[in-house]
This record gives structure tokens, C-alpha cells and sequence, in this order.
């Protein structure tokens, strides 16, 4: 079987504080962290065990996975096992990459976040050129928010060509077409992230080769819809996979739309839909290096 699966475990502490994330934000306590580590190992640990199956992995943390070891020696174990096709998590990058030399890249990947306020720009930049000169698979991002635009402007004009850079719309933020367009310049994807998605009724892979788990094990078809598949460790999710048409009205982020069959976004991205790298050579290649900060 060839199965994506989108893990969260129980870790919701960040080193950040952006005002525009979603994600309820707190400090774990010993105990939770302690929770956190031994859920994650016990993926890892079935994830290592099914070298029946074909596996491509996304780690989606609430709070930052990296700046903790268990996350880090997670990525690279995984990333040595042949079964493993993929593994990959969301990062806002903010850990050392020294840990890196010991994963296998041609497996690894880091969808990277840039929190403009968070982290000196040029500390950032420097990280990525660090990924890029790794050999490291990476994509990075920025919020859509007015006041991210000119940092979103010179992290296009600074990274390497072949870096993609995307651009979330920003949740409950409504576009004009003329700040669309100044984001489609960066992005040509960004039309895409513009506006939600009608989904329901319409045929998804989440739900048969694409599942969310927690740090309990339970299966669901993603992140954003509540109902039970099974569970991970006692196989009962296994006989739940089939063709499933979306229940939700609309879709809106990406790790949730991508996988609708209505969008041609499994071509766009094939080969990295997980770290979010399309394809082809970066959409922003158009636009070329430029001179400046």
C-alpha cells in the first residue's frame, strides 16, 4: 500500500508567538513534553515496522517540532529506511541544522515558515542558504499579510532560484485583485491559496490514501474533518480506506485541498506534495535573482 499520513501528536509549545497563527499556543509542561516524546516514538516505531506498505510522512506539529531532539532524530532515522519515501515536517526553522548531515535527503524535507517579527530576516535567510548548500529539499513561505509583502519581496530576490517560495492567503483576510496580483508575482501558485475551495460532495484522497493521526493513534481522513476512521495500532483504520467524496463545505489550507481530486495540484506538485515543492522549477525562477538586501 502506498499510504501518505499526516501526524500531529500532542506538542503544542512554540518559540514564536505570531499573532495571525490559528494554532492555540502554550508552554508544555515536563509532564506533556514527556507525552509528546513517547507518542511520537511510538509512530515512528509502527511507522518503521510496516515495510509492507510504501509510507510518505508529514509531520504537522500546533507548536514548533524542531528546537525539540526527538523530532529531529525522528526525521533522520525515518529517512534511512527504504520503505520511507518521503518524510517531511513544517518548521519555522528556527533550530540548528548541524543534525541534517545525518538524514538521508534524498528522502528528508522541511516545509519552512519565515514569521516576519519573530526572527531577524537576514538570521533566516542564512538558514536556507544553509539548507540549499546541504543539498536539503525545502520550500518556504510566508503569511499573506500587507505588511510581510516587501519581506516576501526580498526573500524572492535573495534565495536561491531553484527555492520555491509560496504564499498562504492569510485566514479571514479577503484579497483584492490588485494584492492578489502583487502576490501572484511571487507566487504564481497563489491563486490557489486565494480563496477556499468548495469541496463537499466533491471526491478527495484523504480518506483512503491520505490519513491524519494523532498521538493516541486515532485515524481520521484529515485534520479538519472530526470523524473516526479506527486506530493506527490496532490496524481497525485499515478497513475504513475507500474512495470518500469531502463532507465539509470548503477547503481552505493546503494540506487539506491539495489532495482534492477536482485540482490539478498532485501534477503541480508531483514529487513534492508533502514539502510543498512544485514539480517543475520554482514559479518565482521567472522572476529572477535580483541585487538588494
Amino acid at each position: 500500500m502506498d499510504l501518505t499520513i499526516l501526524y500531529r501528536g500532542p506538542l503544542a509549545s512554540c518559540d514564536y508567538d505570531c499573532p495571525y497563527c490559528p494554532f492555540a499556543k502554550r508552554r508544555d509542561s515536563r509532564a506533556q513534553l514527556a507525552a509528546d516524546r513517547a507518542a511520537l516514538e511510538r509512530f515512528a516505531d509502527w511507522a518503521a515496522g510496516q515495510q509492507e506498505d510504501r509510507l510518505s510522512l508529514l509531520f504537522t506539529p500546533w507548536g514548533e517540532g524542531l528546537v525539540r531532539s526527538w523530532y529531529r532524530r525522528t526525521l533522520v532515522e525515518l529517512s534511512r529506511l527504504p520503505h520511507i519515501h518521503r518524510v517531511a515536517i513544517q518548521t519555522n526553522l528556527s533550530c540548528r541544522t548541524d543534525w541534517l548531515a545525518a538524514a538521508d535527503r534524498d528522502t528528508l524535507a522541511l516545509w519552512c515558515t519565515f514569521h516576519p517579527g519573530q526572527t531577524p530576516y537576514d538570521r533566516f535567510l542564512t538558514k536556507c542558504h544553509d539548507l540549499a548548500a546541504r543539498g536539503v529539499r525545502h520550500s518556504v513561505g510566508v503569511v499573506g499579510l500587507p505588511e510581510h509583502l516587501e519581506y516576501a519581496r526580498r526573500l524572492r530576490a535573495r534565495l536561491p532560484a531553484h527555492v520555491y517560495l509560496w504564499i498562504n492567503a492569510a485566514e479571514g483576510h479577503t484579497y483584492t485583485d490588485a494584492e492578489a496580483d502583487q502576490w501572484t508575482a511571487l507566487d504564481p501558485l497563489f491563486p490557489y491559496s486565494r480563496r477556499p475551495h468548495r469541496s463537499a460532495g466533491l471526491p478527495c484522497r484523504t480518506g483512503e490514501s491520505v490519513i491524519s493521526v494523532d498521538g493516541e493513534g486515532t485515524v481520521r481522513r484529515c485534520h479538519f474533518v472530526r470523524s473516526e476512521l479506527g486506530n493506527l495500532y490496532d490496524g481497525s483504520y485499515r478497513r475504513a480506506l475507500r474512495p470518500r467524496a469531502c463532507p465539509s463545505a470548503v477547503c481552505d489550507c493546503h494540506i487539506g485541498y491539495v489532495h482534492l481530486e477536482t485540482l490539478p495540484l498532485y501534477d503541480v506538485f508531483a514529487g513534492g506534495v508533502l514539502e510543498r515543492i512544485p514539480a517543475e522549477p520554482s514559479p518565482g525562477r521567472a522572476l529572477g535573482r535580483t541585487a538588494g538586501p
